[in-house]
């Protein structure tokens, strides 16, 4: 993305930059708190030179309108990959709960560790709910058509659910209890992984910001 006219998302363009060009290079990779199978970094630009054939829309001050273009559909990627993680976090969950024994039984005999995984459970099944009826409202617009209810639903679904893996998996360490915390357990990476989510195509904030200037425009 470079700016190519004046100010404001219409002076914004977007370009296909080859990773070979002269005068690009890569920094030191990042070291996260999680998520580390996917390697991130910086990439450096130093007098680049792209070729006009690479311009995005084959014109200037299209490129901010192309990445939004795409969001929704990266808002309801990440509700669905957040419902699918959320679900092997349950199920690891259930999995200690049954071998794990504490007093002479299994601690998912405890009713409130029960109750922990039947929140996980109510919440999951919520999540997946309104990610698809999200989903087929955007697969339901024309193509190329603006359907602002479609985008506020996506919203809704990447916030509700990103927040709920969250609280999925935080509820997963605390059924392991201290070994949740060890990294012999899945629970504890998949405790660092979702924290990511959040952030992902808009944090949360600006989830609610798109969330909540819809209803006042609907109102």
């Amino acid at each position: 993305m470079a700016r190519m006219g004046g100010p404001g998302a219409s002076g914004v363009s977007a370009f296909i930059v080859p990773a070979n060009l002269p005068g690009l290079s890569l920094g030191q990779p990042d070291k996260k708190m999680g998520q580390r199978g996917t390697k991130t970094c910086d990439v450096n630009l130093d007098g680049v030179r792209v070729p006009a054939v690479n311009l995005i829309g084959g014109e200037p001050g299209k490129g901010f309108r192309t990445a939004m273009k795409v969001l929704d559909r990266g808002r309801l990627h990440i509700a669905a990959l957040a419902c699918g993680m959320a679900q092997r976090i349950l199920k690891e969950s259930i999995a200690y709960a049954q071998q794990r024994r504490q007093f002479g039984q299994r601690i998912g005999d405890f009713q409130l560790v029960q109750a922990m995984l039947a929140d996980s459970q109510a919440e999951l099944l919520a999540g997946w709910a309104l990610a698809q009826t999200a989903a087929h409202r955007y697969d339901a617009k024309p193509f190329g058509i603006v359907d602002p209810e479609a985008s506020m639903q996506a919203s809704c679904a990447k916030m509700f659910t990103t927040e709920m893996v969250g609280r999925v998996a935080d509820r997963g360490v605390q059924v392991h209890g201290g070994a949740g915390y060890i990294n012999d357990y899945k629970v504890e990476r998949f405790y660092r992984d979702v924290r990511l989510l959040r952030f992902y195509e808009g944090t949360t904030q600006i989830q609610q910001l798109i969330i909540g200037k819809h209803l006042m425009r609907m109102a």
